[in-house]
């Protein structure tokens, strides 16, 4: 986890495959960023743990559900309770289930 990057109350970070956080990064509460699941094509269902990163300057809000083997980019924004199961681009803003790109993000100019 980075610098400056904050958690909220009651996330869920269930790592059984590695998890990365950025810098600046906001997990808000109730999010649930899950790197773990089972390869249902085989019939023992053996556990497999893809890496969730997720990326500097991005914010998942609150009650946003984040699957394994998801990209979250650099500045991207995970709109409340989206269920994202695909990578996220950098600088983009999603939201629904499943999560689908809204548009661009765009920071003001520092004055």
């Amino acid at each position: 986890m980075g610098d400056w990057s904050a958690i909220g109350e009651e996330t869920l970070i269930y790592t059984l495959g590695p998890v990365t956080i950025g810098q600046q990064v906001t997990i808000s509460h109730r999010a649930h960023l899950c790197a773990g699941t089972h390869d249902y094509n085989q019939a023992s269902m053996p556990l497999v743990k893809p890496p969730i990163v997720i990326g500097d300057q991005a914010w998942v809000c609150a009650d946003a559900f984040v699957g394994p083997g998801v990209t979250v980019g650099e500045g991207a924004v995970v709109g409340a309770r989206s269920v994202v199961t695909k990578n996220v681009e950098p600088w983009t803003v999603v939201a629904g289930n499943p999560a689908r790109f809204l548009k661009r993000r765009a920071l003001p100019a520092a004055s």
